[in-house]
């Protein structure tokens, strides 16, 4: 891995872990064993570095929900695998902890890749529901960019309590409620 790409990952990591605010310029270059020169030769200062950071976090983590809400499988199958898809819980969404970061919240470009992630995730989530109320799998009259916006909001507050009580229990009590409150898949009425 080159200095660039180490300087990158060192950052993803020191922003999941310490937020935009507690990430200093020293910090990063001595998690990814570069010099300050290093750093001030492949980018412009510190938010340009958050920039590439949180662009390829947001990425990443596209890409693991796609791979998921992609799969074959019911709509109500392919929330529920990415309701309960493997998660570090306790450290919380590396997106979306970002909006918690003053810094980042007050700056268009830092904020622009973690909207544009979570807005992907909603408008994904949301087509998955139109397809399943097409199907009838769920009950009529449910609002598909309303459910997916609880789907969401139950991820990111449950990553929220569960780092508030140290326990992925609260996470998982969400993400079991709001499959309750889906209800397991009908089955889809077949039209001759």
């Amino acid at each position: 891995m080159g200095t660039q790409d180490r300087l990158i990952e060192a950052t993803r990591e020191l922003l999941w872990e310490r937020g935009y605010v507690g990430t200093s310029p020293k910090a990063i270059q001595q998690h990814a064993g570069a010099g300050q020169g290093s750093m001030y030769h492949h980018f412009t200062g510190k938010p340009d570095l958050a920039l590439a950071a949180i662009g390829r976090t947001a990425e990443e983590m596209r890409e693991a929900a796609g791979r998921v809400l992609d799969a074959p499988g019911s709509a109500y199958e392919r929330i529920s695998a990415y309701l309960l898809r493997e998660r570090d819980v306790l450290r919380g969404c590396p997106v979306g902890r970002l909006t918690m970061d003053p810094e980042v919240i007050a700056s268009d470009e830092l904020r622009a890749p973690v909207d544009e992630t979570i807005a992907w995730l909603r408008e994904r989530l949301a087509a998955i529901v139109r397809e399943g109320l097409d199907r009838g799998e769920f009950t009529p009259g449910i609002t598909p960019d309303d459910l997916a916006a609880t789907i969401v909001a139950t991820v990111q507050g449950g990553y929220v309590l569960a780092r508030a009580s140290g326990s992925a229990d609260a996470f998982d009590a969400g993400v079991r409620g709001l499959l309750a409150l889906l209800g397991p898949p009908v089955e889809p009425v077949l039209h001759i």
